[in-house]
């Protein structure tokens, strides 16, 4: 019997689409489901959409429920990390300081002093779980949603090399999904290739029946004035390539919009856009948990369109396709960083995930994720070395703070944030950190 183990259960809505996408498989119908949360109230939410799912589903697996993550792990042949370390209270920390230092942010949970702190307070957890997992279940795939994603990424293939882990992010085919909606051009007819880092691929191939379908996004664009009020639009216009994540993720990852009221206004950039988004969730699981408690039928939404449902089914089956998954660059893209994480085209079959050898960027494509894998690898560097320094110097190389802020401001802000944060954080990385 397959085994898969969710970690961070808890993300509610995260869980009823996985579950959903796999109980619609009908190999997957009767697969064994761990779930786990240190959160007894949500792990008996999830247990709930578990099994509520299956029966909408007419699906047969067998459901358990643990606050015991080793015992949950037990056996597994699938882990989905989702944990966020810290809920909504840290992320809304990751917010208002930087907001009190001047610096705006949309999402913060990818780059920035949000990523960097976001991914030092992961860290610890990503140890323990890659710990369970060679202890119980050595053999198993993780798959990681959790974001930082290059950065966790990054960071498992330092600290525990024979881990088979893998990151998963839906951004390539939402981006292709909405791309072709805005051209009336069926996805299914299409093929596409993209790769770059998470949150900043650029879509390389963009084709329907042989021919490119980018002269006609150009056409589309230029007929708009509204389209051409978005960061990603911007930026495929002035790129040539469109970056695979939305405009509210992307305008936080480059020096050149965020820092002015201007741009803001311009291309409509909607600052501190997480914090509703993170509210929004919390109200769904208080909505969803009100539902199951009364009785209710939650609403499944079957799209089959998660990676991480496919990748189960095709390892299992054999069935082979093709995703876009999360890497370590073993020369897959030879102008960004051996070692880094990276996001390739990647075949799916019994064997496991294999990624796709892409070559060189674009130059301009490669410079910003080279920017953007800066900021990573001195972050996971600080975390390895235990350098506080080092984690001032991670955020002095990012672009938003880097074109908002003044170094003494970087600092006191890494101080502040460091001091908000507190035991959350690596034991060597709290406290302040003087200039000599």
């Amino acid at each position: 019997m397959t085994t898969v183990a969710f970690i961070g259960a808890g993300s509610v809505v995260f869980t009823r689409q996985l579950l959903t996408d796999i109980f619609g498989f009908a190999e997957l119908a009767d697969v064994r489901v761990a779930l786990h949360d240190i959160d007894p109230d949500r792990l008996e939410t999830a247990e709930g959409i578990a099994r509520q799912a299956a029966d909408q589903l007419g699906a047969r697996p067998r459901i358990t429920a643990s606050l015991d993550r080793r015992a949950a792990l037990e056996g597994a042949d699938f882990v989905v990390n989702m944990v966020q370390v810290g809920g909504i209270d840290a992320t809304r920390i990751d917010f208002t300081v930087p907001a009190s230092f001047g610096l705006r942010q949309t999402i913060g949970d990818t780059l920035g002093v949000g990523g960097v702190f976001r991914a030092l307070r992961t860290f610890p957890l990503l140890d323990a779980l890659a710990t369970d997992m060679l202890a119980v279940c050595p053999d198993a795939w993780l798959l990681n949603y959790t974001n930082p994603m290059a950065m966790n990424v990054w960071w498992l293939a330092e600290v525990a090399p024979r881990l088979k882990a893998v990151g998963l992010c839906h951004s390539v085919y939402w981006t292709v999904h909405g791309l072709c909606e805005l051209l009336g051009v069926p996805l299914a007819e299409t093929g596409y290739r993209a790769a770059g880092v998470n949150h900043q691929a650029w879509l390389l191939r963009w084709e329907h029946q042989g021919r490119s379908l980018y002269p006609l996004l150009d056409e589309r664009i230029a007929a708009d004035p509204e389209l051409r009020r978005r960061v990603r639009v911007d930026m495929y216009r002035r790129l040539g390539y469109y970056p695979t994540e939305t405009s509210e993720h992307s305008s936080e990852y480059v020096p050149w919009y965020l820092h002015d009221e201007r741009e803001i206004e311009r291309l409509r950039i909607p600052v501190d856009d997480y914090i509703g988004i993170s509210e929004e969730n919390v109200a769904e699981y208080e909505r969803t948990r009100a539902t199951l408690a009364a009785g209710g039928t939650i609403a499944l939404e079957q799209e089959a369109t998660e990676y991480a449902p496919q990748v189960i089914h095709s390892i299992v089956t054999g069935e082979s396709r093709t995703i876009h998954a999360n890497v370590v660059n073993r020369d897959l893209i030879t102008n960004l960083p051996r070692g880094a994480a990276v996001e390739v085209p990647s075949t799916v079959d019994s064997l496991g995930v294999h990624p796709q050898h892409v070559g060189a960027l674009p130059p301009q494509c490669a410079a910003l994720n080279s920017q953007f894998l800066a900021v990573g690898e001195l972050t996971v560097r600080a975390a390895l070395k235990g350098d506080p320094r080092m984690v001032r110097q991670a955020v002095m190389m990012d672009p938003n703070a880097a074109a908002t802020l003044r170094v003494d401001d970087i600092w006191r802000l890494c101080d502040a944030m460091t001091e908000a944060h507190g035991d959350l954080l690596p034991e060597a990385l709290r406290g302040s950190c003087p200039l000599p």
